[in-house]
């Protein structure tokens, strides 16, 4: 056990020394990091496995990260919609981040709560938040725009 705890903090340390010795991989990180309820693991995986981040159409990014909702029809049998395919990692990593941020993080807790006051299942819910995280991530990436919490609006 403790060599395997070794070897993972030396994998670490070396993913830290790669990524600090690239300014592109580091300035992509920075802003990641900057949007609450992103951290260090959810950073490193969208960086890892999903390279083409910040280039591609939010549907695209969705489809990747196997958040959109797709069809399984067949002539004239009309299926239910669901979300499958995407890379896996990428997929179960966003979740715990999404999970988190409906409790803790302001936008995305209250885009959650709107869709469950609206009578949207908890898993429908969490699953329109994870969509809306990646297709946030990806837009700061293209536009290389820092963080910014969305205005508070007292109506």
């Amino acid at each position: 056990m403790r060599w395997l705890q070794r070897e993972l903090s030396r994998a670490d340390g070396d993913l830290d020394q790669a990524l600090q010795a690239s300014p592109l991989w580091r300035a992509r990180e920075d802003l990641l990091r900057q949007v609450p309820g992103v951290g260090q693991v959810l950073t490193r995986t969208l960086l890892a496995e999903v390279p083409e981040l910040g280039t591609l159409s939010r549907q695209q990014v969705a489809t990747l990260g196997g958040v959109a909702p797709l069809n399984r029809d067949s002539g004239t049998w009309r299926g239910r919609r669901g979300t499958w395919g995407g890379r896996r990692a990428v997929r179960a990593v966003l979740y715990m981040a999404t999970l988190t941020a409906t409790r803790y993080q302001g936008p995305i807790k209250t885009f959650y709560r709107r869709l469950c006051a609206a009578g949207k299942a908890k898993k429908v819910a969490l699953v329109a938040c994870m969509r809306k995280l990646l297709t946030m991530l990806n837009a700061m990436l293209r536009d290389h725009a820092a963080w910014r919490p969305p205005a508070v609006t007292t109506a």
